[in-house]
């Protein structure tokens, strides 16, 4: 999401009638050469992880058989877009405090910033969504509601939606509605030919704040809890049944280990949800809550605050190839061969055998099967004939870190 440039002298008495505010001082040598080298390290990485995961997809063929890797991997093109047309131009814009490109470059620029950002935002939440149908609903309900064509219109919607609130009203100048006088004492002070001026009024702050992150937010937040929920379900269930094949004659070290061994899945559990929904939390909620109060206190946000929470939500871009790609285990593999010019030794073996998934479970309390039942919940486990969990299949490797 896109934000003006920093405010020159005299800025904050023009519009609040105060005291004339300082000008930013400019950057020191030292202090841009550190951050070029911080803000391209950033840049590389973005796109060196989400074009691997690209690539990977590309390569090896029992990723593509899973139609719910292509949610990751449309993801990970909206990132690397992200890193290859928008991060540049704000990165110079940062170091250099001007802007290069004229008045009509500004804006599809900004467009840009919020379609693609807003875009990267709908696919985390459409990942939630696929993660609750495969895991706390019944295989034929995930077969029902994830079917090809539904996650064609799910991919559609997370490139189409933003573009309603990104090209459609910022080339109309309906952002600008109602504070054409602010913007134009902005533009008396900062030329057009240096700096690329963007204010938006409180409708547009308020629903583009509420459809790029509030509600996805609000989607994630649900289903996370209830995928949650369900997996520590799963997991007492395998616990009561593994106790239930032992011998009553267990130890009470035997018990104490199985007790630990339940804590370990749920800590798991939980530090897992946490980190995904803390990075993201971390990342855009700064921004968004800025976005949406600074047209009410009369646009007098510091561009210094401005800057950070931005390029804060540009780091989420570069951390989720690590969240829902490098922690699944069939994207690593393929990652692997990729990096080590297709050494076969990281090639999948037996990743879709029974042995893996229906091996028996050699510990008495049955943890490795509860980890594995309660984090890639599509296989089948059955003790005495009962089946306690089922998913669908084709969901495996899809999950990311669930």
């Amino acid at each position: 999401m896109a934000t003006t440039s920093p405010p020159t002298s005299h800025l904050l008495d023009v519009i609040l009638n105060t005291e004339p505010a300082p000008q930013p001082p400019s950057l020191a040598s030292v202090e841009k050469i550190v951050l070029t080298i911080f803000l391209s390290i950033i840049i590389l990485m973005t796109v060196f992880g989400n074009l691997l995961v690209m690539v990977a997809l590309c390569k090896d063929r029992h990723l593509r058989k899973k139609k719910t890797n292509y949610f990751i991997v449309s993801l990970a093109f909206a990132d690397l877009l992200v890193a290859l047309v928008v991060m540049p131009f704000a990165a110079i814009e940062l170091t250099t405090g001007q802007w290069f490109y004229g008045e009509i470059f500004c804006l599809i620029r900004t467009s840009l910033d919020v379609l693609l950002t807003t875009a990267s935002i709908l696919h985390l939440c459409c990942i939630a969504l696929d993660r609750y149908y495969a895991i706390c609903c019944q295989p034929l309900v995930y077969r029902h509601k994830m079917t090809p064509v539904r996650v064609a219109v799910m991919l559609g919607g997370c490139w189409i939606i933003p573009s309603f609130i990104s090209f459609l009203p910022i080339m109309q100048s309906w952002n600008a509605i109602g504070i054409e006088d602010i913007i134009e004492e902005r533009r008396s002070v900062a030329s057009n030919d240096t700096s690329c001026v963007f204010l938006v009024n409180r409708p547009y702050a308020l629903v583009c704040s509420t459809v790029a992150f509030y509600v996805p937010l609000a989607l994630m937040l649900l289903a996370y809890q209830r995928i949650y929920v369900t997996a520590m379900s799963h997991a007492r269930q395998i616990e009561t049944l593994q106790r239930a094949g032992s011998t009553s004659s267990a130890s009470p070290n035997d018990k104490l280990h199985t007790s630990s061994s339940r804590m370990r899945v749920e800590t798991k559990a939980a530090k897992t949800l946490a980190v995904i929904m803390g990075c993201f939390c971390l990342c855009w909620a700064p921004f968004f809550i800025t976005n949406v109060v600074d047209p009410f206190i009369q646009y007098s946000v510091p561009w210094q605050l401005w800057t950070a929470w931005l390029w804060l939500g540009y780091i989420n871009s570069g951390l989720n190839p690590f969240l829902y790609a490098f922690l699944n285990r069939a994207f690593r593999r393929a990652f692997l061969v990729i990096l080590c010019c297709g050494d076969q030794r990281y090639a999948r073996q037996g990743s879709y055998s029974h042995a893996y998934s229906l091996r028996p479970c050699t510990s008495a309390n049955g943890t490795s099967v509860a980890l594995r039942l309660s984090f890639l919940p599509n296989r089948s486990y059955s003790d005495n004939g009962r089946r306690i969990l089922t998913s669908e299949p084709e969901s495996q490797d899809s999950l990311g870190p669930l």
